[in-house]
């Protein structure tokens, strides 16, 4: 007698597709246009290796970039020629993640619970692979926030986390005695991406970090006028709250600005198949068996202008402490200005 199971109710190819297809859309960094699907990183994510170089050019250098010399002056001397300027092009290493998780119940749990526990497993997996990618995201933010204080002399940071009124830090002329978030440290860390300070579109903060702005009445709410949602501003920029924005050091925090394609990304199934697969297994439970879920996820979550060395990675893929890890990043954007990010560090 014919009978709908699991497998009738999710259609591995039909499902595997939707996440494919919704995989990041719902989160918070894709919204707000931080996180921007790069189409040379789509192509190869399902294809051999473990890394992709993806190169860049670099801007044309004006008068006003170090090392930019005045445009030709015209005259009428027919000997002397212009040399041509030239544009240069510089690489990044991507690397590759290779993901699997899996989801499994009993069978009589379902009976005893009254509704099935695996369909509710298979309408939250697309939230579980969010999730874990903005984790992932954060902890690469990390791994380039100490490379950059140990091979760029901070340039992309302030730090005001030991600020004290007995051991006060001074940032471009600003005193902090305490080292809890402000205006003027958020200020101070745009200002280090020099005069595109007004590029940053969206801010990610620690709740801990939030409840401070929302006390010191610097957060505007703002109602989306296509869904009519309220959602949170600071300075013109969308808030992203993050738990998972914690420094190694206990009760510290990283606070992160974001410039408009600050983050590339790309995700999808396995070359070879089987992105989703349910299993069952009928003989346990003694008899009253059990479902398995398995999802797989290839993908490449890169903030822009940064290579990842792969010098401390010890699997097939990094790790997420292996993603915090200073060793694995450095930097190949042109200049400073180059990288739509700036990092914070508070109480």
């Amino acid at each position: 007698m014919p009978v709908v199971q699991l497998a009738d109710v999710i259609v591995p190819e039909r499902f595997s597709e939707y996440q494919s297809e919704n995989s990041m859309t719902s989160t918070a960094l894709f919204q707000s246009g931080v996180l921007v699907p790069n189409p040379l990183m789509k192509a190869e994510i399902s294809s051999g290796g473990f890394s992709v170089n993806v190169p860049f050019w670099g801007d044309l250098v004006s008068v006003a970039d170090p090392g930019g010399v005045d445009p030709n002056l015209s005259n009428d001397n027919p000997a002397q020629l212009s040399t041509p300027a030239k544009i240069s092009a510089r690489n990044q290493v991507v690397r590759k993640s290779f993901l699997n998780s899996s989801f499994g119940s009993m069978s009589f749990a379902g009976e005893l619970a009254g509704s099935d526990p695996m369909q509710r497993i298979a309408d939250r997996v697309l939230s579980f692979w969010n999730r874990t990618y903005e984790y992932r995201l954060i902890q690469s933010l990390i791994g380039i926030l100490l490379s950059n204080v140990a091979n760029n002399n901070g340039d992309m940071v302030v730090d005001i986390s030991a600020a004290s009124a007995a051991n006060p830090i001074t940032v471009n002329g600003t005193q902090y005695t305490s080292p809890t978030i402000c205006r003027n440290a958020i200020v101070d860390a745009a200002s280090t991406i020099g005069d595109r300070l007004d590029d940053f579109r969206a801010i990610a903060v620690h709740s801990a970090v939030y409840r401070e702005m929302v006390k010191a009445n610097e957060v505007e709410f703002i109602r989306d006028s296509d869904n009519d949602i309220m959602f949170a501003t600071y300075a013109g920029m969308a808030i992203i709250k993050d738990d998972s924005l914690v420094m190694p050091s206990a009760g510290v925090y990283m606070t992160v600005l974001f410039g408009p394609g600050a983050v590339g990304y790309a995700s999808g199934g396995p070359s070879t198949g089987f992105a989703t697969e349910i299993w069952r297994y009928p003989d346990q439970g003694n008899g009253g068996g059990a479902s398995v879920l398995f999802s797989r996820q290839n993908s490449i979550i890169h903030p822009l202008g940064f290579s990842f060395t792969s010098a401390s990675v010890a699997g097939e893929s990094p790790a997420s402490a292996e993603l915090a890890l200073a060793a694995n990043w450095q930097r190949t954007a042109f200049s400073r200005k180059s990288v739509p990010l700036c990092l914070l560090v508070s109480k």
